[in-house]
């Protein structure tokens, strides 16, 4: 109570209440801006210094400078002077004035909450925009990361890619018997070819110990380094007879007599075959159309290998084997060869795609399972081509004696008949089928005898690993032409109008496609050379033969389009074979490929390839890079990277032709990999580079696995 008198006795102080200094003002008005803004807020504000500059110059506009002295308010809003009771009419007006400055202030919140509620709405409504442009960059971003492997966080993703344990020495993905048995799989299925399950290896596989670089062309045909090949010694005696002949185990050489003159060797052996086709010998197998062979379970490649020098090509399938494959010895000797088995799917080759199929004690029981296995041989079989069958249940004197053989060769003996074959020749253990080329002799055949015919719409030229069918297939295709008709071998390479249009190719374009491949391999050929690498530790001295010098043999063109690489190398004079791929995720040009005369096979780069490690010299990728960028939901170019790595041989080369930026990316990816890398410029086209890569020989690295 003493401050309210001491204020009505002083008379000085009441006088000068209507005269405060501009401190004084100020500090009344901060205190009421305070008073009034806690009123109006419900939540705590932000302190006078931080105010928006307009909310306190509008406050100061609401007040001004009517202090509290004149109102007779005090902060609480309540007179400030109880002694003091004024008239009812200036009571009313005070709170009529007060009543109005809270309904002001009111209407200017309202105010600019709907100015700052129509910016937001017309923000978020931009931003909205501006977030879904926002992601399409972000997504292109990501996909171009993704394109090349290397979309990962932190310095990680430019660590090298570290080595296998020695257990992945001849790892094959998608053939692990274990997992298969695991999984359920029997009755021979456990060899077979799974990828479904299969957990993608994200390192480098080292090679043997004492693996040696192999001998160049010809003579690695004839002779490997037994430490670059699992198999033993016992492995190789135990092996078929024919084969055994054919084979002698030295120090640490596996050789090979292929050229051997011995009475029961193969150049005999190829020459009765010739014979009992009708022809005088087997340099007369060009002239009967035949250019193409499939060897299936072909022993280690003895056969293909003599025919090798009579112009013909000869694939060699068989099973996985985990030691003693013949899969990887025939490789090993530059010689074609892939996993393939009969056991309970399509081999990946369109329908029509050989002169002839040879079997020589292949282990392949032609009469089970109702004779599936022989359609299978008839659908890759193009009409007038040959099946060869050397076994002893073909002899009909063992057969006498042996009920089991003969119940086996009645079967085959029917089978063979209802698929239209004709039986040329039988002699000892060897049995020569001719396959028709009339298509009107199914309709010929008996009701119900023999398997039918597929129907057009179930005939189809991209069986990539289908289950088997017991249909006769091929016969609604426009290649169904004898072999005997098509051009013989080596003219066969440029097919003629005729024979392209049945493939729709312009014969304008494919020649064109030839002259622009044979500039691009003597282009290549010039680039397969340690020159190009200026600090490469191999560099060829002044007395190394420049190149080539034959260090090339097995090539693997990832995305072989018409083949174009293939015959240019061939037209170069090249001692090279090449395998053909033919990508799933593209155009199917695999059938032009095969009646041009070269070997092909249908495959998923998303997947393993069914080979062996250390299988090629050079790979070659042409457009691949970008084609696969269609695939990223299955895989990134880096799991393409360690594939390649897997196959490729050390001291092997790598060559890719893509876009500026998909070679400059995958640069990178090769860098990762211990790769030696360079980008070449394309003079004719700047819009493409070349990526020339060779593999080192990490030898030393072995002493620390």
């Amino acid at each position: 109570m003493s401050r309210p008198l001491h204020r009505g006795v002083s008379g000085g102080r009441v006088a000068e209440s209507s005269h405060y200094s501009w401190d004084s003002q100020m500090k009344d008005r901060t205190e009421k801006e305070d008073v009034y803004r806690n009123r109006s807020s419900p939540s705590p504000s932000p302190s006078p210094d931080r105010k928006p500059l307009s909310l306190r110059v509008l406050v100061s506009l609401i007040f001004g400078d009517n202090s509290s002295s004149k109102s007779g308010f005090s902060d609480s809003g309540i007179g400030s002077d109880p002694f003091n009771m004024g008239t009812s009419r200036s009571h009313r007006h005070n709170l009529t004035l007060l009543f109005l400055k809270f309904s002001l202030i009111l209407i200017v919140i309202l105010a600019l909450s709907g100015s700052l509620w129509w910016t937001i709405t017309i923000s978020t409504s931009s931003r909205g925009y501006i977030l879904k442009g926002y992601r399409r960059l972000q997504e292109q971003l990501i996909s171009d990361l993704a394109d090349i492997g290397q979309f990962s966080l932190g310095p990680e993703r430019w660590k090298e890619v570290e080595f296998c344990s020695e257990e992945f020495e001849n790892y094959v993905p998608c053939f692990n018997v274990s997992d298969n048995l695991a999984l359920g799989y029997s009755d021979g299925n456990e060899y077979d070819r799974q990828c479904e399950h299969e957990s993608k290896q994200s390192c480098l596989v080292l090679p043997t110990r004492n693996y040696k670089v192999p001998l160049r062309w010809p003579t690695g045909r004839d002779v490997i380094w037994s430490a670059n090949v699992k198999i033993t010694a016992q492995e190789v005696l135990s092996s078929g007879s024919l084969t055994k002949r054919m084979m002698m185990l030295e120090e640490d050489q596996i050789s090979f007599h292929s050229d051997s003159l011995m009475f029961d060797g193969v150049e005999d052996y190829s020459h009765q075959i010739a014979e009992m086709i009708g022809l005088r010998n087997e340099s007369n197998f060009i002239q009967a159309g035949v250019r193409t062979i499939l060897d299936i379970g072909c022993g280690y490649g003895s056969f293909g290998a003599h025919l090798f020098s009579k112009q013909l090509l000869t694939m060699c399938i068989a099973n996985y084997e985990a030691s003693g494959s013949q899969v990887q010895l025939t490789l090993e000797r530059g010689l074609p060869a892939m996993i393939g088995s009969f056991t309970s799917k399509q081999l990946p080759y369109p329908s029509l795609s050989f002169d002839m199929l040879h079997c020589a004690r292949c282990g392949i029981d032609w009469d089970q399972k109702d004779g599936i296995f022989l359609v299978e041989a008839d659908r890759v079989l193009k009409p007038g081509g040959y099946f060869v069958w050397t076994s002893p249940v073909t002899n009909a004197h063992m057969s006498l004696r042996n009920k089991e053989n003969q119940k086996k060769w009645k079967f085959v003996l029917s089978f063979a008949e209802n698929l239209c074959w004709e039986m040329l020749s039988q002699q000892d253990e060897t049995v020569v089928w001719k396959k028709t080329s009339n298509r009107n002799c199914y309709a010929s055949r008996k009701s119900g005898s023999g398997p039918p015919i597929c129907s057009k719409g179930h005939d189809i030229e991209s069986p990539y690993y289908r289950p088997l069918q017991s249909c006769i297939a091929g016969t609604h295709s426009s290649r169904w032409i004898s072999i005997e008709a098509w051009t013989t071998w080596p003219s066969r390479v440029h097919l003629n109008s005729t024979e392209l249009k049945i493939h729709d190719v312009d014969p304008e374009y494919l020649g064109e496609d030839s002259l622009n491949w044979n500039s691009a391999v003597r282009n290549y050929w010039s680039l397969l050379s340690p020159l190009i690498f200026s600090d490469h530790p191999k560099r060829p001295g002044v007395e190394d033969p420049s190149p080539p010098f034959n260090m090339l043999r097995n090539v693997l063109d990832m995305n072989a389009r018409f083949g174009g690489f293939n015959s240019a190398l061939l037209e170069a004079g090249k001692t090279v074979w090449v395998m053909n791929v033919v990508p799933t995720s593209g155009p199917n040009y695999l059938p032009l490929i095969l009646d041009r005369g070269f070997v092909g096979v249908l495959h998923d780069w998303c997947e393993a390839f069914p080979t062996y490690p250390r299988t090629y010299d050079m790979v070659h990728a042409e457009g691949l890079l970008s084609l696969q960028t269609s695939e990223q939901h299955k895989c990134t170019i880096f799991d393409l990277f360690i594939e390649i790595d897997r196959l490729l041989r050390p001291e092997g080369w790598v060559i890719f032709r893509d876009t500026v930026r998909v070679i400059e990316s995958a640069r990178t990816i090769a860098t990762r990999l211990r790769w030696d890398a360079r980008v070449v410029e394309i003079e004719s086209n700047s819009d493409e580079r070349l990526l020339v890569c060779q593999k080192p020989f990490f030898k030393k690295l072995q002493n620390f696995k």
